[in-house]
């Protein structure tokens, strides 16, 4: 728990080191995230970032959090607007120490939590780490949205492992949420680490497998990139039914890019 707590926080940094000088016009740019902008991504992780600590501390409070959010319900984009909208009615000063606290809140909170105890959220109760280790990949994905729309490249650390490990125990849900049947077949990943280490997950097979740069990877499993503009080796059906629509976070089955519309730095 202490690790991935560690590199949440070192995630959130990096992100913060991202826009935090952005000039106040910049945080209107669009991201290829839909039709969000800087702004809507940071405030996003700021109410999600305040709803698990809400979780972790008073659950009563967050299911009131969670009917105000599902209120006249029709749509994702309308509820995603609705809280993105929290955070976009403050100037850009604001968000950013809003954000701030509410993560720094965060992660205080659950560095007290015993391992073994139950979260609610917004699907099935969740472990604290899982929790964490879902707030460490969201704050990454968007994070890759707004780094993209300033024109950075991919900066690689081992923290991928966290998000390589989340793409993975959602193998069963990217098709069932789909409503395709899940693949018996067993897929084994295996994937390069920045620092050299290797992330592997399933038995060794000759087939049915998913090889390369755990970046590559997490682009895909997180929809940040089109396969076809990786170089991931992957062999066998299951492993290339999975790859084409794979999706390690919540909510309705989403398309991802196209080929070529989000181009790796190499």
């Amino acid at each position: 728990m202490e690790s991935v707590l560690a590199d949440l926080v070192a995630e959130y940094e990096a992100l913060d080191s991202i826009v935090a000088d952005l000039d106040g016009k910049k945080w209107s740019d669009t991201t290829p995230c839909g039709s969000w902008t800087i702004k809507d991504g940071i405030s996003h992780l700021a109410y999600f970032d305040r709803a698990a600590f809400l979780s972790a501390t008073d659950p009563s409070a967050f299911k009131k959090d969670v009917e105000w959010m599902l209120e006249g319900f029709s749509d994702y984009d309308r509820m995603y607007a609705r809280v993105n909208a929290v955070g976009n009615a403050m100037a850009p000063e604001d968000l950013l120490s809003w954000w701030r606290n509410q993560r720094t809140r965060l992660v205080d909170a659950f560095g007290t939590l015993a391992p073994g105890i139950r979260l609610s959220w917004y699907g099935p109760p969740l472990t604290p780490k899982n929790a964490i280790t879902g707030r460490l990949m969201e704050t990454w994905a968007h994070g890759r949205d707004i780094a993209d729309t300033l024109g950075l490249e991919p900066v690689a650390t081992d923290r991928l492992r966290h998000i390589a490990g989340l793409g993975v125990a959602t193998f069963g849900w990217s098709f069932k949420n789909r409503q395709m049947k899940v693949p018996e077949t067993p897929v084994r990943v295996e994937l390069s680490l920045p620092s050299g280490r290797t992330f592997v997950k399933g038995a060794e097979t000759p087939t049915n497998r998913v090889s390369g740069s755990a970046l590559d990877f997490c682009l895909v499993v997180t929809q940040r990139r089109h396969l076809k503009d990786t170089d991931l080796d992957i062999r066998g059906e299951a492993a290339g039914q999975w790859m084409k629509i794979a999706q390690a976070f919540a909510g309705p089955p989403e398309e991802g890019p196209g080929p070529g519309e989000r181009i790796v730095s190499r």
